[in-house]
């Protein structure tokens, strides 16, 4: 038994949330552990690192949290080291849906420049089990039966920079968007390439048509128009910063091939700032509003669906998520 100074409660048994004093989980109760239970199938103990050698996994950081469509207790976490977390009590502990790291291809994961991280969750509106996820530096991925089993969703991908350029991992895919009314076309931004698949990630093609660059981070759909997409190109992998130094949305209405930038109230000269992969969100109004924001730390809107756009905001540190909710 450990003895209790006088004044002070004891702490609780390991495992069970604790709070803050006004209620909230404190951080201890986000514990975020590997499985490599020998019920998963295949525990894993290691993962490929930028020289080829394995390394462990060690959680670092939750990179994205995305809310069941279904149930208001469940929420999924996508965490560094490449991992998909769930939690069915609002948050207070997480179990791992080990059948993504376990299901073969695990071991060949490595980080991409900004760490190995998953940065993508989608779930399927009209598919209860199905769910994408993406990985940097992985892939995408495809679970059909609510995260038991999973497959690489990487065909007509290629990377130029790994061993393999059409490998089935190995990828670095920046972000995923699709429109929920039509949940087997996804679009895709890649390291390099914009892509889109009409199979649910069966296959995939370049749709990067005429924009200036194909490197990126961030892409998004229209609320009411799933065909038009929006991306923000960057000059390249080693420059973060949009070309000639000019701030401009590019929306597509075909798809994807064919792009108009967008740059009414954007910085048209010296303007080197990036968005990133969760920076830019959409409304459910009418004429679809977008937003994103910028590692400059400014937050651009525009009201009517890229047309024109103005600051909300500014001199915020680099702003890394930004999310848009429609109140009625």
């Amino acid at each position: 038994m450990t003895p209790v100074r006088p004044g002070t409660s004891p702490e609780p048994p390991p495992g069970e949330a604790t709070k803050t004093p006004d209620g909230m989980p404190k951080g201890e109760s986000n514990k975020f552990v590997y499985d490599t239970s020998p019920e998963t199938g295949k525990p894993l103990t290691t993962h490929q690192w930028y020289d080829g050698s394995q390394r462990p996994w060690e959680f670092k950081r939750v990179w994205h949290l995305e809310p069941s469509l279904t149930d208001p207790d469940t929420v999924y976490a996508g965490v560094e080291d490449a991992a998909l977390f769930r939690s069915t009590d609002g948050g207070q502990s997480w179990t791992e849906l080990a059948g993504l790291r376990g299901h073969g291809t695990g071991p060949l994961w490595q980080p991409g420049a900004g760490g190995m991280c998953l940065h993508t969750i989608i779930a399927d509106p009209t598919h209860p089990d199905r769910m994408f996820v993406a990985i940097s530096s992985a892939g995408a991925f495809r679970t059909d039966d609510g995260g038991r089993t999973w497959k690489p969703i990487n065909r007509g991908l290629t990377s130029q920079y790994i061993p393999d350029p059409n490998a089935e991992v190995g990828h670095c895919v920046h972000r995923i968007a699709m429109h929920p009314s039509r949940p087997n076309v996804l679009f895709m931004q890649k390291h390099w390439d914009v892509l889109r698949s009409d199979d649910a990630g069966d296959s995939w093609r370049e749709v990067s048509g005429d924009l200036p660059s194909d490197f990126g981070f961030v892409i998004d759909v229209h609320a009411h128009e799933p065909e038009t997409i929006y991306v923000v190109p960057i000059k390249s992998d080693s420059e973060h910063f949009p070309p000639e130094g000019k701030l401009r949305v590019y929306r597509s209405r075909t798809g994807g091939g064919e792009w108009q930038a967008l740059t009414t109230g954007l910085p048209q000269s010296d303007c080197y700032v990036n968005v990133l992969r969760d920076a830019m969100a959409v409304d459910s109004l009418d004429k679809c509003g977008v937003y994103f924001g910028t590692t400059g730390g400014q937050v651009y809107a525009s009201a009517d669906a890229g047309d024109t756009w103005a600051p909300i905001v500014r001199d915020l540190p680099p702003v890394l998520s930004v999310e848009v909710q429609t109140l009625s």
